[in-house]
């Protein structure tokens, strides 16, 4: 196979020639460089690599060029492409409306021009690119096959567990021919579904999570008996302890339920988050997290329940749903929260056939044309209406609040603001959802009155969210809400809660069980932000290596 390519595409033949020059330099002895002088020639050179079944790495693209600029022609790149990484080189001037711009495409960075020295300003940046497409490839994917009814709530959840997991899948309705050819093929009937294909021709009816997450490839089981460090919980601070913690060489296992990310990884785009000054998708982020904490040596193991935690000894025992049970010196609870429910007559029946809680992005395709309706006041709720508008033809958020600005970053309330197709109704509520098969209306009220039917297809409930900590035994204390107290939060009279085996107060992020540490939002009187979530994970490690020392 040929050498994989970096494309480069700059109006002015200079920059063109000197970009070139410097990935030259740097990249010649493992890719192609290729540049062009417009969009269109480069469009072009992309058709004739795709005919040849090269593979193109990455994609640089200036900003500004006439007849086509650097946004419409990535997006172009992209359906040749998509798995090319992409990055837009950019005057000063034009930054403002670059980092506007790259909303549309999902571009990975943006390079200011001049990018002297390159050592420092443009080889860091092509370095992540052609890491991230190394780990992403453009190999031929083996086909999954899923059949399901687009009305389905577990088809629903098979699909939004196959995605979350970055998993590649096909999706076959078994309204359409080729669903039910399928389905016959496989010898299951349309009250089998969903039904799972893999690429060997195995079939799975109705396949349970830790069944259809054998069956795609991933980790469920753990290669030890006893670690160093169990994280229980896959999102930013379940992450965050995971790098730190293997990267300074615990013996660590990831537990996650679902899929690596948590709520932050549904997120659409975070945009205040360090060093990502034009956005990062939850998606993006975590799954670097998660290759980051991989590559340091920590396991991770999806689609494990999760139903108990006790002190045996000096160990600190984690056991599963289907009784099986693992051990570690010490542990890091980090299982975040859930959406709360929406408490109105037909949601819950509706629940994952038009009704959902969190952005559900598998749903975007559907959206289209169609009116979207999303509950809640967060940032969550707004970084979903921002996306859920590129597809939607209208995005209505509905707020039960004044205003957003109590419960909504600034940033986000303004871009809002600016997009056309959202609406914002405040003092609103949902007070009832209705549908046989599907949602087909809402029942709204406005300001404690007047009630008004609309009609949708789509709910997306955003309104705040709960601790899944019922399965905690009463050894870990929790507030009236159920997050975990830890550190000075469990003092009583100035002194150790009850039951408390050691001559020293609990650490910071240390819970009522020596060895046990809490990170990120499950943790009560913690900051509901990405960022803390991951620095408290961070912390937690810190502490681990004191407690350790300490036995």
């Amino acid at each position: 196979m040929s050498q994989p390519i970096l494309l480069t595409v700059d109006d002015d033949p200079a920059v063109s020639r000197s970009v070139a020059r410097d990935l030259r330099r740097r990249y010649g002895k493992d890719y192609r460089i290729i540049r062009a002088d417009s969009g269109a020639d480069a469009l072009d050179a992309l058709r004739e690599i795709k005919l040849r079944g090269d593979a193109v790495a990455a994609i640089l693209a200036d900003y500004r060029m006439p007849q086509m600029d650097g946004i419409v022609f990535l997006e172009k790149a992209m359906d040749l492409f998509p798995n090319a990484r992409r990055a837009l080189l950019t005057a000063y001037a034009d930054t403002d409306a670059a980092i506007q711009a790259i909303n549309v495409v999902d571009v990975d960075h943006y390079l200011l021009k001049p990018w002297d020295p390159p050592e420092e300003k443009l080889y860091p940046v092509v370095d992540a690119l052609v890491e991230t497409w190394r780990a992403v490839g453009e190999r031929p994917v083996d086909e999954i096959k899923l059949i399901g009814h687009r009305y389905s709530s577990p088809s629903f959840h098979l699909r939004d567990f196959l995605a979350r997991n970055a998993v590649p899948y096909r999706w076959y309705s078994v309204d359409d021919d080729e669903g039910r050819r399928i389905l016959e093929a496989a010898d299951a009937a349309p009250h089998d579904i969903p039904v799972l294909v893999t690429p060997g021709g195995t079939v799975l009816r109705q396949p349970s999570g830790p069944e259809l997450a054998d069956a795609v490839g991933l980790s469920t089981r753990p290669t030890q008996e006893f670690y160093d460090l169990i994280v229980i919980g896959g999102g930013p601070a379940g992450l965050g302890a995971a790098v730190y913690g293997a990267s300074e060489g615990l013996r660590t296992v990831i537990v996650e339920r679902k899929a690596t990310g948590g709520q932050a990884g549904t997120s659409s785009r975070i945009e205040n988050y360090l060093g990502f000054p034009d956005g990062v998708s939850g998606a993006q982020l975590t799954d670097r997290a998660r290759r980051q904490a991989l590559k340091f040596g920590a396991e991770v193991l999806t689609a494990r329940d999760v139903v108990g935690l006790e002190a045996r000894g000096s160990a600190r025992v984690v056991m599963f749903g289907d009784g099986t049970e693992i051990s570690a010196h010490s542990v890091v609870l980090a299982s975040g929260v859930t959406y709360r429910a929406l408490e109105a007559p037909g949601v819950a029946e509706l629940a994952g056939r038009g009704v959902y809680y969190g952005s559900a992005a598998t749903e975007a395709p559907e959206c289209k044309g169609e009116h979207v309706y999303i509950v809640g006041g967060a940032n969550s709720a707004g970084q979903a209406a921002v996306f859920f508008s590129k597809h939607a033809a209208d995005v209505t958020i509905l707020v039960r609040g004044q205003s957003l600005e109590a419960s909504m970053s600034h940033y986000l309330i303004e871009q809002i603001a600016g997009i056309g197709n959202i609406h914002v109704r405040t003092r609103t509520t949902v007070v009832e959802a209705h549908g046989d098969d599907h949602l087909e209306r809402l029942t709204l009220c406005e300001n404690g009155g007047a009630t008004e039917t609309v009609p949708t297809g789509h709910l997306f409930i955003f309104i705040g969210a709960a601790p899944r900590t019922d399965w905690l035994g009463t050894e870990i204390q929790r507030d009236d809400h159920g997050f975990v107290r830890t550190g000075p939060d469990l003092l009583t009279d100035g002194g150790p809660p009850p039951g408390w085996p050691l001559d020293r107060d609990p650490h910071y992020l240390e819970s009522s069980i020596p060895g046990v540490f809490v990170a990120g939002d499950v943790r009560a009187a913690s900051v509901k932000r990405v960022a803390s979530a991951v620095g408290e994970g961070a912390m937690a490690v810190t502490l681990v290596h004191r407690y350790l020392e300490e036995q």
